[in-house]
């Protein structure tokens, strides 16, 4: 599993910007972002390269922060590769709240889906039956290497 966190921001100009001026100042990384909206707030979902000390530093600045585990899976780079893993998650009756993708420099893989799923405490035993590639929390250190 790896961590995420969710920031709640109100839906008016230059809050996404104190988000990331707020971590840009703690030198905190920020490898994925996903932003869903609302008619009067934003539900941001980052995964940064250090989680703790992000919503700290968030939670500091006045912002409502949550954490929440994720499950990132490898990806490759041809037609069909999120259709695969898609079809091994509906094999084994798993559903999915939400999910993004982003790109990696990893030697072993092109990109990774982030994705929140139904019944996420009991999916990871299901999910390590399958053919897809769960990534696990050392995720983030193999990012930081270039």
């Amino acid at each position: 599993m790896l961590q995420q966190i969710t920031v709640f921001i109100e839906n008016k100009p230059g809050r996404l910007e104190e988000v990331t001026g707020c971590l840009a100042g703690e030198n905190i990384n920020l490898y994925a972002l996903s932003v869903a909206d609302t008619a009067d707030f934003g539900i941001l979902r980052l995964i940064v390269s250090d989680t703790a000390r992000a919503a700290e530093a968030l939670r500091a600045a006045g912002f409502m922060v949550k954490t929440t585990d994720v499950v990132a899976i490898a990806m490759g780079d041809k037609p069909g590769s999120l259709h695969r893993i898609l079809e091994s998650l509906k094999a084994r009756d798993i559903s999915i709240e939400y999910m993004y993708a982003f790109t990696s420099r990893h030697k072993d893989y092109s990109a990774l889906v982030i994705m929140r799923l139904g019944d996420q405490e009991n999916v990871y035993g299901r999910l390590k039956e399958s053919d897809v590639i769960v990534m696990g929390s050392d995720l983030i250190h193999d990012l930081n290497v270039t």
